[in-house]
């Protein structure tokens, strides 16, 4: 068969044909439609791809979607062949597209249901909507790129409903999005489609994954609403004295391996805090290691670490595990004793020492020397957990002491220390923006 010449294309489609059974389908019955994908047409609205399951649709009927309730009026419906191509009606059992003057590609989730309004039907089952898992801020490197940026992600999400976009603001990096993702890779393809279709150079931080926090105040229930809330940002971080229990999302990783990699796995997998549910030979050379991660374990760097530790042997596939129990603390980094919003990080306990002091030695090779000492430091809460110190310049104010007594020395650099402190005390810390983008990126030198 060769689709690019055409070559037995038609035997192919017979066969089809003759050994796929038809779908067991009625037309009598009341319309059940799928919908399977949608696209977004600048000036017909949403184009909703459906397969029926039962019943007929035309134009002008009136249409209910199972999972939003919102009702519409069919403009347009069509076969696939494969351009569109309008045709009077779609029966059960038939795939097509339909109009119906959708504003949003949130409107046609895929997995929904449409059926006629006044004749509702039980929804398809198997239907969720899209959770994000992966949440990043997105910031234009050039503030005046900012309309720019707010277009082509309009455009590019009507196109991905999955994708959620929420607005957020950072003193260092100005005017930008937190945006949640599906995955890694759902997060690098958006991120290359914005290069590639709009010309965007975007700021993209460092990925997070969305935590959970158990409230034990009733003040904060009833500002939330409820006794359990999602946190995205590490700004909206609640203080342990307010919560029973903090809650981290996990994932039940599979990885196929041959044999002669087996220790090194296991050894980065227990370094990632993952537990061991399974382990299982599949032949006398590959073996089968089912572990429960932490996604924020796996979702930065995981993948390139099994690679290069398999010599790329190693395969790596994940599904959600819900979520559980965990020792979470909120990190700040301090300069000079001032905490910088958007260096805070929501961390394990165990790993917050060695990731503090990984980010303090990041700054302090990132910050430009002041004309004052700089101290660097992480905290959690009021504790200090790592330090690094950036050193001032200093002017060589002994230069013109040619012998002579040492008190003349000695009191030219205490008058030096003494200014110095002061400077420390009034000086603020100006962070540049590139300082900011390159400890935020995503850190592939770890």
């Amino acid at each position: 068969i060769s689709a690019k010449q055409g070559t037995n294309v038609e035997k192919v489609l017979q066969k089809v044909i003759e050994k796929i059974p038809p779908p067991q389908c009625n037309t009598a019955d009341p319309l059940k439609a799928l919908v399977f994908d949608s696209t977004f047409d600048h000036y017909r609205g949403v184009i909703a791809n459906i397969a029926l399951f039962g019943g007929e649709v035309a134009k002008g009927q009136k249409i209910v979607s199972a999972h939003t309730k919102k009702r519409y009026e069919v403009n347009e419906v069509g076969i696939l062949t494969p351009n569109e191509q309008p045709t009077h009606k779609l029966y059960a059992g038939q795939v097509g597209y339909l109009i119906a003057g959708m504003k949003e590609v949130t409107e046609a989730q895929i997995g929904d249901t449409l059926f006629l309004y006044k004749q509702p039907v039980e929804p398809l089952p198997g239907f969720k909507s899209a959770k994000p898992m992966v949440f990043a801020g997105m910031y234009p490197i050039d503030q005046t790129e900012y309309n720019n940026l707010k277009s082509a992600l309009e455009r590019l999400t009507l196109n991905d409903s999955s994708v959620t976009v929420h607005r957020d603001s950072s003193l260092a990096l100005g005017a930008g999005w937190r945006l949640g993702f599906l995955g890694l890779l759902h997060m690098e393809v958006f991120n290359q489609r914005l290069e590639q279709e709009y010309n965007m150079s975007v700021i993209l931080t460092a990925p997070t994954v969305p935590y959970k926090a158990v409230l034990s105040s009733a003040k904060l229930i009833k500002e939330y609403g409820k006794d359990q809330i999602t946190i995205i940002n590490p700004a909206q971080f609640p203080d342990k004295l307010s919560v029973s229990e903090y809650l981290e999302p996990t994932v039940l990783g599979t990885i196929v391996t041959p044999h002669e990699y087996i220790g090194k796995i296991i050894t980065l997998c227990q370094d990632r805090r993952a537990v061991q549910k399974d382990m299982l030979y599949i032949d006398e050379n590959r073996v089968m290691l089912k572990y429960l991660f932490p996604l924020n374990e796996i979702v930065v760097d995981f993948y390139d670490a099994l690679k290069s530790l398999s010599s790329g042997y190693a395969s790596f596939d994940y599904e959600d595990a819900g979520y559980q129990s965990a020792d979470l603390v909120k990190m700040d980094i301090l300069l000079n004793g001032n905490p910088v919003e958007e260096l805070a990080t929501i961390i394990h306990n165990d790993k917050a020492y060695v990731a503090g002091k990984h980010l303090c030695e990041r700054l302090k090779e990132t910050i430009p020397r002041q004309l004052f000492e700089i101290a660097i430091q992480a905290a959690i809460g009021k504790k200090i957990i790592a330090r690094e110190t950036l050193k001032p310049y200093r002017k060589n104010v002994v230069a013109k002491c040619y012998g002579g007594d040492i008190t003349r020395r000695m009191k030219l650099l205490r008058r030096q220390a003494e200014g110095k402190r002061l400077m420390r005390k009034i000086g603020n810390v100006e962070v540049p923006r590139d300082a900011f983008i390159r400890v935020l990126k995503r850190e592939t030198d770890k």
